[in-house]
């Protein structure tokens, strides 16, 4: 793999990241409200706001996308960080490229102050899973929610 090079998003960065957010929505099957995705957008702009996003650029190409969101936790003082979304470019699966931005979002909650990562993905999800197993611990919880 020729170097790859994990940076945050800048205003300039939107037409890249779209389409890598939509890829990422098809793969679960699910379609956003434009003004979600336009609102979310601006979440990762202001300086404000605990939500973060970094692309993943080889040969001038964005070759994955993650987002991070930063909270609080009852069970320690410093924050905790939440891997949101991930997603590597389907012709880039496989290459490590999801790796890098997993071990991305380490190393910036690390440097934030923040004392655990943690994220979700679904059952299925049996290629990801390998790859999560590998890097973090699966600590056997499970997901209910309400939808309100």
């Amino acid at each position: 793999m020729s170097d790859l090079d994990i940076r945050p998003i800048t205003a300039d960065d939107h037409d890249v990241w779209l389409p890598l957010w939509t890829t990422y929505l098809s793969f679960y099957k699910t379609t956003l409200p434009e003004t979600v995705s336009q609102t979310t957008w601006q979440r990762f702009l202001d300086d404000n706001e605990p939500t973060h996003a970094a692309l993943a650029w080889q040969d001038g190409k964005a070759v994955g996308m993650v987002h991070f969101i930063y909270h609080r936790s009852n069970w320690s003082i410093s924050n905790a960080c939440y891997l949101q979304d991930l997603l590597v470019a389907p012709d880039q699966r496989g290459t490590g490229v999801g790796r890098r931005l997993i071990e991305y979002v380490y190393a910036t909650a690390k440097r934030d102050g923040a004392d655990k990562v943690h994220w979700l993905t679904h059952e299925t999800n049996a290629t990801a899973i390998q790859l999560y197993e590998r890097i973090a611990e699966r600590p056997g919880f499970i997901q209910f929610r309400k939808p309100l």
